[in-house]
């Protein structure tokens, strides 16, 4: 699974996609992920791609003022140069995005077959809640 821990940044394929975002942070790329998320239909979801949808609902949920208590500094430091306003359309996406991941893809599949899916599942569910507030 590329995964060594149960949060959203303890997974290869995030942190992946982390590395490529700082390297040049925009809305663009935050935008992308969740499109390439949420216009998939019935198409089965990867893991990868979750994964980085996870993370960037991550990224959207601290500039809302709510990030995770394990986002990496780096990522802190990221944010920091990310300049525009944040829509309700760009968190809506992100909210739509996290639900799909958690509904239905790879990533969830892996995770069920862990001890750590209700673990899981619940940090999903936080992450869900911080997008909403």
């Amino acid at each position: 699974m590329g995964a060594w821990g149960i949060n959203n940044f303890e997974n290869d394929d995030a942190l992946d996609w982390v590395g490529e975002f700082c390297d040049e942070p925009s809305e663009e790329t935050l935008k992308n992920v969740f499109v390439s998320v949420n216009e998939i239909g019935d198409e089965y979801l990867e893991s990868p791609e979750a994964s980085s949808a996870l993370v960037a609902a991550e990224i959207v949920g601290a500039l809302k003022n709510h990030p995770s208590a394990d986002l990496p500094e780096n990522v802190r430091q990221c944010i920091k140069a990310l300049d525009f306003n944040l829509s309700d359309e760009m968190v809506s996406d992100a909210i739509k995005a996290v639900e799909r991941v958690k509904s239905e893809s790879e990533l969830k599949e892996l995770w069920e077959e862990t001890e750590d899916f209700s673990q899981w599942n619940e940090i999903v569910d936080n992450l869900i809640d911080r997008l909403k507030s």
